[in-house]
C-alpha cells in the first residue's frame, strides 16, 4: 500500500541591503587678521646743564686785572706808601731828636735810605688754577611715553559644509517559496 506523501520544500528568503554611505565635508578657511600696531607717543624735553668759571683771581695773578681794580689796588698802595712815609719820617724824627743823647743818627739814617736792599732772585708760577671758582648746575631729561593700543581686526570666516546623507536600500537577493507536492 502507498501512502500518499505530502513533500514539501522551501526555500527562505535572503534580505540583502544595498548601502550608500553619507558623505560628509567640512572646510574651516582661516580666519582673516589684519594687526596694526600705532607707534607710541614720545615727549621729550631737556635743559642744559650749566657750567660757570670765575678765572677773576687767575687773571689778576698774570696781572690781567680790570681797570676798577686796578684802580682800588693802586689807591691801597698810595695809601699804604705813604703811611709808610710817614710812619718812617716820624720814625727818624724821633732818632733826631735823640741826637743830644750822643748818638750816630744821621749815619744810621743815610744807611737806611741810601742803601735798598738786596733783592731775591727766584721762579714763580703764575696762575694758581685751583683758584678757580666753578659752579656745575646739571641738566636734566624729562621723557614722557605714551603707549598707543594695538588694532586687531579679526574676521571669522563660517566652515564650509556639505552632506550627503547615506542611503540604505533594501533588496531581494533571494525570494521565498514553497512548493508542495503530492507523491502518490
Amino acid at each position: 500500500m502507498n501512502i500518499p506523501q505530502l513533500q514539501i520544500q522551501t526555500t527562505r528568503g535572503i534580505l540583502g541591503l544595498h548601502i550608500d554611505k553619507p558623505i560628509q565635508e567640512i572646510d574651516q578657511p582661516r580666519a582673516t587678521l589684519t594687526q596694526e600696531q600705532p607707534a607710541a607717543i614720545l615727549e621729550m624735553s631737556t635743559s642744559g646743564p650749566q657750567l660757570s668759571l670765575d678765572t677773576t683771581e687767575v687773571r689778576a695773578d698774570i696781572d690781567l686785572k680790570s681797570a676798577l681794580r686796578r684802580s682800588a689796588e693802586n689807591a691801597q698802595y698810595g695809601h699804604q706808601s705813604v703811611m709808610e712815609g710817614i710812619a718812617r719820617r716820624a720814625q727818624e724824627g724821633q732818632q733826631l731828636v735823640q741826637i743830644e743823647n750822643g748818638g750816630n743818627a744821621i749815619v744810621d739814617i743815610a744807611k737806611q735810605n741810601g742803601t735798598p736792599p738786596q733783592k731775591q732772585l727766584d721762579i714763580r708760577f703764575v696762575g694758581n688754577r685751583t683758584k678757580i671758582q666753578m659752579a656745575f648746575q646739571p641738566g636734566s631729561l624729562t621723557i614722557i611715553a605714551t603707549p598707543q593700543k594695538a588694532i586687531n581686526n579679526v574676521q571669522l570666516n563660517k566652515p564650509i559644509h556639505n552632506y550627503t546623507p547615506g542611503k540604505v536600500t533594501g533588496v531581494m537577493e533571494q525570494h521565498p517559496s514553497i512548493q508542495i507536492d503530492w507523491k502518490i
